[in-house]
């Protein structure tokens, strides 16, 4: 099954699942309880902490969920919040953290990039946590759409429809070559 987000990021080939981690774990969990599906591919948008360019396609297994209060040693957790559903030890995930919150701060964010983490995505860690509970094989695919600095919401804006549609290009182009197989 394809899932997006929802609001003004929905594909006609994905079913809408809610806006940041709280509404697609809820949605997402009430779909795995009455018509669990065999798979799980979410696909959206993400923001890049600078290695990746605008309208990149990502693909990824791996999410986690760190706040930018633990970047500045302003905060910790006891939770585990590195999530994966990679199975082949060969391949490096890039890894997508998720928030409820859009990261503006181009320095903060650069320390992601020590940890390994490459880009943000607002559902996806939810999105593998609820695909981990219910032991479904999932994954996303991502665009990005801007870069982590006081202007992202306005380049999302301005890149947020050609990423839909390079989005839906690749994820056709997938389809294609996988059911060839």
């Amino acid at each position: 099954m394809i899932i997006c987000a929802g609001n003004s990021e929905t594909f006609d080939f994905a079913t809408p699942m809610g806006v940041g981690l709280i509404e697609s774990a809820i949605n997402l969990t009430r779909l795995c309880l009455f018509d669990k599906p065999e798979f799980l591919l979410f696909v959206g948008s993400a923001g890049s902490y600078g290695e990746h360019k605008i309208f990149d396609i990502i693909e990824s297994k791996t999410a986690s969920n760190i706040e930018l209060g633990f970047l500045s040693n302003d905060a910790y957790t006891p939770l585990d919040n590195v999530i994966s559903t990679n199975t082949e030890q060969t391949k490096k995930d890039v890894i997508v953290n998720s928030s409820n919150y859009i990261s503006t701060n181009e320095e903060l964010t650069k320390k992601f990039l020590n940890l390994g983490i490459g880009i943000e995505n607002m559902e996806f860690f939810a999105v593998l946590k609820v695909a981990q509970e219910f032991d479904i094989p999932a994954g996303g695919v991502f665009c990005i759409t801007n870069y982590t600095n006081k202007n992202a919401h306005e380049d999302f804006l301005k890149n947020h429809e050609e990423a839909k549609k390079i989005l839906e290009q690749h994820i056709k182009k997938r389809v294609t070559e996988l059911t060839k197989k």
